[in-house]
């Protein structure tokens, strides 16, 4: 007797390719919230149905409903828009959302918080027919954005990895009219669609691609379900290897769900990326698990159907056989904030922008500091997978004005110290349904303790690759850290400890449900130790495995990156 399909996969089904009742829902004014299946659709056209949780006993005690409103996420396969795209993204935030902010995410684009559902409509046209931009697949069980690897320090480089995620991006959208008739008011499409990757049941799960450019893997290759690295040669891409089935979200209690680094496929010419991504994700369409979401992520159809029958199914349907892999090397994956000039002889300044939040705050005017910058930049604004964000392509005669302007609003502070800029934690509370502990209003203080530790102890120009996290979904990729926080109650955190440098490593539980005063003392405990036993130049990761502190953890099974 065949198990149960999960209801998600019914509501799929029903959606007549993603439409469901969602134009219904939108003119429904008595309520702010979607009917739920639809909730589940908007997914697909970029949105996630939220409400405020600061809110939610005092509006229940006024027997009001929630205060529902939405996050919308972009699509920007690169991360790469221009000044005159960024003034409508600000103007958007500032008029259409109760948030009023910009926030850049870990998948190295922008999303908008605090979006009530009267001015949906009006977010999608303005971004569509004002900054040319949309938000298709940037949610929901599809290919999401694309990211790649954004220091444009090789700038030749740089632009082929980022043309080729405009590509993958492009051959993975929707063939369904349905996002234009219910956002963009297009006309109504009358003969029968088609999906021919999807299908009209789209994939058991979230897909995430990702093309990194060696040596820096900024974009953490082993938190995506399919990756491609660059194989350089001279000034070349030849090839990429393919990584395939990382993945870093899991389920407190449920020992079934883990944390998983990916497998070397092998390699493949630089003109075969689309048909091997197209054949890897119709092989996650058939053999994935639809009955419980909690293992339909690539990594689990790995670990149940065996690798090399996955990428069997792989070589036959693109037609093309893996070689061997290629050595690369993995030297950082952080953002190299401050002035680097390109290969082509421009400047790119790389800002630091705490948890990606772009807003006023009180003397750091960071929102209306960018304005003032792209009003007169050249170049371009590139977004990275750390939640930062570069001011690319900046003439020499420019670069004086260019700095003073990011100066005047704080984007440039020469005291924000490393372990600040290698800190990273996902939004949580307040809006969050998944959260269960603070995330992004908790890393602040947090990274001023852990400061505090590290000058108490003689090494305050040290830092420790930091991320928290409010649930153990892993959108702030805290088990690639050195130390990683994943909320399990308000409060509290387990403490993971023990990922390296390069982002090839998963770190081991150490402590779990534990209270901030004692992450702390726990903490000055460690680094304390660090700072007296550690080798010459050891990281804390490190450290914390060669002195047996945590044992047993996982390095990448084809390590070709030490």
């Amino acid at each position: 007797m065949s198990q149960k399909l999960h209801d998600n996969e019914r509501i799929k089904i029903e959606s007549n390719f993603l439409r469901g009742k969602l134009v219904e829902g939108l003119n429904d004014n008595t309520t702010g919230a979607f009917i739920p299946d639809d909730v589940q659709l908007v997914k697909f056209h970029g949105l996630y149905q939220q409400d405020h949780r600061d809110y939610r006993a005092e509006r229940k005690k006024q027997k009001l409903e929630p205060l529902y409103s939405f996050l919308l996420r972009a699509r920007l396969p690169g991360g790469v828009v221009t000044p005159e795209q960024w003034l409508e993204i600000d103007r958007i935030a500032e008029e259409l959302t109760d948030a009023g902010s910009i926030r850049i995410t870990t998948r190295q684009t922008f999303q908008y918080h605090g979006i009530y559902k009267r001015n949906l409509k009006s977010v999608f046209q303005e971004l569509k027919f004002k900054a040319n931009i949309d938000s298709m697949f940037t949610a929901g069980d599809v290919n999401r954005n694309t990211i790649c690897t954004s220091n444009p320090e090789q700038s030749e480089l740089h632009t082929q990895v980022y043309e080729l995620s405009k590509k993958i991006s492009e051959h993975f959208l929707p063939k369904s009219n349905a996002y234009a008739e219910i956002w963009l008011d297009g006309e109504k499409v009358h003969e029968t669609e088609q999906e021919p990757i999807y299908g009209n049941i789209m994939l058991p799960r979230k897909f995430k691609i990702a093309v990194a450019l060696p040596p820096y893997n900024d974009v953490d290759i082993h938190g995506n379900d399919l990756n491609f690295v660059a194989i350089i040669e001279g000034q070349k891409i030849i090839g990429y290897n393919v990584v395939v089935g990382a993945g870093l979200g899991m389920t407190h209690g449920d020992k079934t769900t883990f944390p998983r680094l990916g497998d070397d496929f092998g390699f493949i010419a630089a003109d075969k990326v689309i048909e091997v991504a197209e054949a890897v994700v119709t092989t996650q369409r058939d053999l994935g698990n639809r009955v419980s979401r909690a293992h339909a992520r690539v990594k689990y159809t790995l670990e149940t159907h065996g690798v090399e029958k996955f990428k069997g199914e792989v070589e036959s349907r693109s037609g093309i056989k893996f070689a061997a892999s290629r050595p690369y090397q993995f030297t950082e994956r952080g953002d190299r904030i401050g002035w680097i000039k390109g290969i082509d002889n421009k400047w790119h300044l790389t800002v630091f922008i705490e948890n990606g939040r772009i807003l006023d705050y009180p003397g750091k005017p960071l929102k209306s500091g960018l304005v003032k910058i792209a009003k007169v930049h050249q170049g371009t604004f590139r977004m990275t997978a750390n939640q930062n964000l570069i001011i690319a392509s900046v003439p020499e005669a420019q670069k004086e004005t260019i700095e003073a302007l990011a100066r005047e609003c704080g984007l440039i502070d020469d005291g924000t110290t490393n372990q600040r800029k290698y800190s990273m934690a996902c939004v949580a509370l307040p809006t969050c349904p998944l959260a269960m502990a603070e995330a992004e209003r908790y890393l602040p203080a947090l990274v001023t303790d852990v400061e505090a530790l590290l000058t108490k102890h003689g090494i305050g120009d040290d830092h420790i690759i930091l991320r928290v996290t409010g649930c153990p979904n892993g959108c702030a990729r805290p088990m690639l850290a050195e130390v990683g926080l994943i909320g399990k109650a308000p409060g509290r955190y387990n403490l993971y400890l023990g990922g390296n440098t390069n982002g090839t490593r998963l770190p081991k539980m150490y402590k779990e449900n534990i209270d901030e005063a004692t992450i702390i003392t726990t903490m000055d405990e460690l680094i304390g130790r660090w700072a007296n036993e550690r080798e010459s130049s050891e990281c804390f990761g490190d450290f914390v495995i060669r002195a047996a502190i945590v044992a047993e953890v996982i390095i990448a099974s084809k390590d070709f990156h030490d």
